[in-house]
């Protein structure tokens, strides 16, 4: 059984002008609406302004990835999140329902640019699933809502100029006024040595 997801960093700034949508299928409605608070309280806890969260809601976790690609579509978005539960059942729909909706949001993440998070509830029971909507394996819409402000964070510094890790580690080291005196030091004594000549005869070649 899988446990709670490692937890993500959280957004330390406000993404300011960005929106999201969350996206939450009505099956399951009960604990989907749990996984709905997890996302609002994630991309709430980010500074988001007031009008910045839509939450749409569609018939079943099969129609999420359609509604996030017209999301998707209209440019107004920096994340989707999708959240929606599927409990296994006596026949394979669990199985169709579940593949087919991963590998759709995963297609709109890939086809738009913009990050399709998946929220989504695969269980084997009713116990199981609301474990997995803030029980204690954790909040699957939570988690979702995370991953788009990573992902939103992450794209909008690459279009800035570069990703902040690369940037940092091209970036001269900061040097301190006592580091850079000691090194302009270090830099006459070698001229000096060098003006003089060397020491030792077979220092140079």
């Amino acid at each position: 059984m899988a446990g709670r997801a490692p937890k993500l960093r959280r957004v330390a700034r406000s993404p300011g002008s960005l929106r999201f949508a969350i996206v939450a299928a009505r099956f399951n409605e009960r604990i989907t609406q749990r996984l709905v608070a997890g996302a609002l309280q994630a991309l709430r806890a980010a500074r988001l302004g007031p009008d910045a969260i839509e939450v749409h809601w569609v018939p079943g976790s099969f129609e999420l990835p359609q509604a996030a690609s017209h999301l998707a579509a209209t440019g107004r978005y920096a994340g989707i999140v999708c959240v929606g539960v599927v409990i296994r059942g006596q026949t394979p729909h669990f199985e169709h329902v579940a593949r087919e909706a991963a590998s759709g949001i995963r297609q709109v993440a890939l086809a738009t640019g913009v990050p399709a998070t998946f929220g989504l509830i695969t269980a084997l029971s009713e116990e199981q699933a609301w474990a997995r909507a803030g029980g204690e394996v954790g909040n699957r819409g939570e988690e979702a809502a995370e991953a788009a402000l990573q992902m939103a964070k992450w794209i909008r510094s690459i279009r800035d100029g570069g990703v902040e890790g690369e940037r940092a580690s091209r970036s001269p080291a900061r040097v301190t006024p006592s580091e850079a005196g000691e090194r302009a030091s270090r830099g006459h004594v070698r001229l000096s040595q060098t003006t003089r000549g060397p020491r030792r005869p077979h220092g140079t070649r």
